[in-house]
């Protein structure tokens, strides 16, 4: 139970509205370890009673930290501690989701979904610099850390520039790994979009949430050190468990 006093909570005192402060209170708890993950917290009623504020109040407070990701609602049950977002690099460095996730110290984990050759689609092609139905590589994956997916991404390689991609086992290794260390190819640079789309009926299966819910979608184009553009994928995030950081420079005037 949260040990807290009005005193010490909400002070009336202060121009910081009421709903402000119990959020800033019920956070400050959770990243104490007060609650963990998967714990839940108290209904609004005994919320309202102890901060001595109204249910609106609560429920403003609560609704700001679901839209955060701090916690989730489950109808018919009540309010849980959710699992902190995994943040990954947007900008400044090229990464994919495998070494993205060892260089934060998460333990990556991968399915690969659909693995073959298909005839490039007009979008795929455009992106790929290719002509439609020419061959390309698919590889659906999902993938997540520990024990829970998270993201699904689709990706497209050009055939005929990277062949071994088709019978390489990427189920515990890193893509770009395989083309830079195996296939020695020179990846410089890319292109990245990001997003915000609502889930449909084939993404939530797969990431266990419900239609409509809300995706991070990345859309981006990798190129060669000779031009040639060598992926193009689009994936999609569970809103509530992912995050991005952009790495910002100032550039002199």
């Amino acid at each position: 139970m949260l040990a807290l006093t009005l005193s010490t909570i909400v002070d009336r005192s202060d121009y910081t509205p009421y709903y402000i402060q119990v959020k800033n209170a019920l956070l400050a708890h959770i990243e104490s370890g007060g609650w963990r993950p998967g714990d839940q917290l108290p209904g609004e009623p005994e919320l309202c009673r102890m901060f001595d504020v109204s249910r609106t109040v609560i429920r403003q407070a609560l609704k700001e930290m679901e839209h955060e990701g701090y916690i989730r609602r489950e109808k018919g049950k009540g309010t849980f501690v959710d699992k902190p977002k995994i943040s990954q690099g947007l900008a400044q460095k090229l990464t994919g989701f495998y070494r993205d996730m060892v260089e934060r110290g998460e333990t990556p984990i991968t399915k690969v979904l659909r693995q073959g050759l298909v005839p490039a689609s007009s979008k795929v092609a455009s992106r790929l610099q290719l002509e439609p139905d020419d061959q390309v590589i698919e590889l659906q994956r999902l993938r997540g850390v520990g024990d829970e997916f998270f993201v699904l991404d689709t990706t497209y390689l050009p055939y005929t520039i990277c062949p071994e991609v088709l019978h390489t086992d990427f189920s515990n290794q890193s893509l770009y790994s395989f083309l830079e260390q195996e296939l020695e190819l020179v990846i410089t640079h890319g292109q990245r979009t990001l997003e915000a789309v609502l889930a449909n009926d084939h993404e939530a299966n797969l990431l266990q949430i419900n239609k409509g819910d809300p995706l991070i979608l990345l859309d981006s184009v990798v190129y060669l050190d000779d031009g040639r553009p060598i992926e193009y994928f689009h994936a999609v995030h569970r809103g509530g468990r992912a995050r991005f950081e952009v790495d910002l420079i100032r550039i002199p005037r």
